[in-house]
């Protein structure tokens, strides 16, 4: 980011001014995002952020400015500001776009060698997933022989901390069928590309909790990774790719439903129609199939699932994924089946709603306010003197699950379809 001069937005996939322009400036935003919290900056919250795109747009500010791309990045993508804003300013459009514009700004060869790697494993181990599982096995023999103690050595030290568990059996997409007893429906499960190396387990929770409620699952091999880091990254082209693989994976489905039990891809997969908004080709397939995605939780609370069968005494907390409560808006239906659970008492979090600093690998890329989030977070679950912290999106169990290791409080942190199959006894 060293060469200057770049002035105003360029090409496709700009920050849309009917969007920006919406803006009133009331800072009603402002309480809810996490960065303002924590900073009290201007620039550090929504209302900034958006006049230094306009800036840029109108080509008063260059796009390659170090205060410019500081925020463009330090901004979680939370969606927090969307949810609270009166005007229905579509926020996300704006960061996603401007990180695309600074992207595209800088020669591949004048990047910074950090960025140039970034880039590589996106589009090495999220293009492949059977890279990313191989990969997925050595971090998993290095965790077993306790080999990533070493990686302080090779300045990874971060990573290792918040790397997760690798799951002893994965759960990969292998046009898998589960027949459910009077089938009401077919559900397509999304498999992702974390979730189904480290949270294999949920997987199959979720499959055993959708048969119950009557829905038959399909598992497609043609699916593949979301795209959201991606997006998140600035990478949208790569972004396009990924979601036209699973676009052409739930056509040939036959599926009713597109099920995701990972917030973050959620949200992505939702917002597929936005991104072929411009491609005649893509935007009406695009459409149909984002219109078709839910959260598995809002699918399992609109089931008619019998009462669960065993009791779970403990006192649980709900962590609000970001892109669940305010992306897709979905805050109701996690609570209203963690209440189905006999004895499971249930307490509000303190600022449940305000991002824990994972986002995607934000708790990678932007280690010091992540850390600021994440501690925040943690000081909340202590106050609720919570055993057992809810959530529905893997990237907030791995910062909530570090950030308690290293406080010294003893919680487990599990999915809320977890927490309901283990209630209804995994008898399915």
């Amino acid at each position: 980011m060293t060469e200057l001069g770049v002035m105003g937005f360029t090409g496709a996939d700009q920050p849309d001014a009917s969007v920006y322009n919406t803006c009133i400036r009331c800072g009603l935003c402002l309480p809810s995002c996490p960065t303002y919290l924590e900073t009290m900056t201007e620039t550090s919250g929504p209302r900034g952020r958006i006049s230094l795109i306009k800036a840029v747009a109108e080509s008063q500010l260059d796009l390659r400015s170090p205060g410019f791309v500081e925020q463009m990045w330090q901004c979680l993508d939370c969606r927090a500001c969307e949810a609270v804003c009166p005007s229905g300013v579509h926020y996300g459009q704006l960061v996603e776009t401007a990180r695309v514009q600074i992207r595209r700004a800088v020669a591949p060869t004048q990047a910074p060698w950090s960025e140039r790697l970034q880039k590589f494993m996106l589009q090495t181990l999220f293009a492949r997933l059977d890279l990313l599982r191989a990969a997925a096995a050595l971090l998993r023999f290095a965790q077993q022989t306790r080999l990533t103690a070493l990686a302080g050595l090779f300045g990874a030290a971060r990573a290792a901390q918040l790397a997760p568990d690798i799951s002893r059996q994965f759960f990969e997409p292998r046009d898998q069928r589960y027949i459910a007893k009077d089938p009401q429906g077919t559900a397509f499960l999304h498999t992702g590309c974390i979730m189904q190396v480290a949270f294999a387990n949920v997987h199959r929770a979720t499959v055993r909790m959708l048969v119950r409620g009557g829905l038959s699952v399909v598992v497609p091999s043609g699916q593949g990774c979301c795209g959201a880091i991606a997006l998140h990254a600035g990478e949208i082209d790569f972004t396009r790719a990924l979601a036209k693989r699973n676009i052409e994976a739930f056509e040939r489905s036959g599926a009713d439903v597109y099920v995701v039990n990972a917030a973050g891809c959620g949200s992505a997969l939702k917002e597929y129609a936005e991104l072929f908004a411009l491609d005649e080709a893509w935007a009406r397939r695009a459409a149909h199939f984002s219109e078709r995605v839910r959260d598995v939780t809002e699918v399992l609370d609109a089931l008619d699932l019998p009462a669960p069968e065993r009791e779970l005494n403990a006192i649980a907390t709900y962590q609000e994924p970001c892109h669940l409560v305010h992306a897709q808006r979905v805050t109701g239906s996690p609570r209203r089946l963690l209440a189905k659970i006999p004895q499971l008492q249930l307490v509000e979090m303190d600022e449940s709603t305000v991002c824990c600093g994972s986002a995607g690998i934000y708790n990678l890329t932007q280690p010091e306010m992540a850390s600021r989030l994440q501690r925040r977070k943690v000081d909340a679950v202590i106050r609720s003197g919570a055993g057992v912290v809810a959530t529905a999106n893997p990237g907030c169990a791995l910062q909530v699950s570090a950030g308690l290791r290293a406080a010294g409080y003893r919680a487990e942190v599990r999915h809320v379809v977890e927490l309901l199959d283990d209630a209804y006894a995994r008898d399915a």
